[in-house]
């Protein structure tokens, strides 16, 4: 077989396997949109509260202190809507308009989107998680979701970065790593100080909530691991990319059903 037949029959395979991950994001895609339509057709009307704590002047003491006043009460149903959504149209795009540029970014070893998607959904997921437990103050509400992105977009970083190194260089997943790790710090804090306060434990379904997506937040960071060391399959950036993919729906479904079936479920 000649240089060009080579090159032409590995082209060839390339856009099947391209042609095969197109399709795959579609039907993510729709599988996250089922389960975001559904949750906000059944769910019910629970909201939990947002609150601001400026800090007021108090004129019998002379002293300051922080004036606890509700902001906002977040649909729970819509709110979870949301990161299935988020998730729905990322796949979508990537499976239609912007699958050319997808293809180009993943013969490099890169996708953007993802990460843009996950700054976006699961930074919305460890706020829910947060709420569940009692951080309920918009300060840490906005940190929580500011940390939790920053560690996805150094996973941008991670692989733009090391477009340009000979050997990979894993400073940007290492501070990405540190700003993950923070919010659940957070919110391991409120979860076992609620448990210890005897009075208001949270429900039942919130243990399992909190332990089961701390996993599922630190497989993520794994398989970035095996896909930079290329170990066994990994060797194939796609091959963590569909990963990801399916990592991403397993997440956003445990989350999802856990909180509809502890909370949002009609009585």
């Amino acid at each position: 077989m000649s240089q060009s037949q080579t090159i032409t029959s590995s082209e060839n395979r390339s856009n099947d396997t391209f042609n095969k991950l197109r399709r795959f994001n579609g039907i993510m895609g729709f599988l996250h949109l089922i389960q975001g339509v559904f949750m906000i057709l059944v769910s019910n009307d629970t909201t939990y509260p947002i609150f601001t704590n400026y800090l007021n002047f108090d004129t019998t003491t002379f002293t300051l202190a922080p004036n606890s006043e509700l902001l906002y009460e977040v649909p729970f149903g819509p709110a979870v809507a949301l990161f299935l959504l988020i998730s729905a149209v990322a796949h979508f795009y990537l499976a239609t308009i912007g699958y050319e540029r997808y293809v180009t970014n993943l013969k490099k070893g890169m996708n953007p989107v993802r990460f843009y998607e996950y700054a976006l959904s699961s930074s919305l997921m460890i706020v829910l998680i947060g709420m569940l437990i009692g951080i309920w103050d918009l300060g840490a509400i906005i940190l929580l979701f500011t940390l939790n992105a920053t560690m996805n977009l150094f996973g941008i970083m991670m692989e733009l970065h090391n477009q340009h190194t000979q050997r990979t260089d894993w400073t940007a997943f290492i501070y990405g790593c540190v700003a993950g790790f923070i919010p659940w710090v957070v919110i391991t804090l409120y979860f076992v100080g609620a448990v210890n306060s005897g009075e208001a434990n949270p429900p039942g379904f919130v243990y399992v909530i909190v332990p089961t997506l701390f996993v599922f937040f630190n497989i993520f960071a794994i398989n970035m691991v095996l896909q930079y060391k290329k170990i066994g399959r990994w060797r194939d950036y796609l091959y963590g990319e569909y990963v990801y993919i399916v990592l991403s729906l397993s997440a956003k479904s445990v989350l999802c059903w856990l909180i509809w079936t502890g909370t949002l479920a009609p009585v």
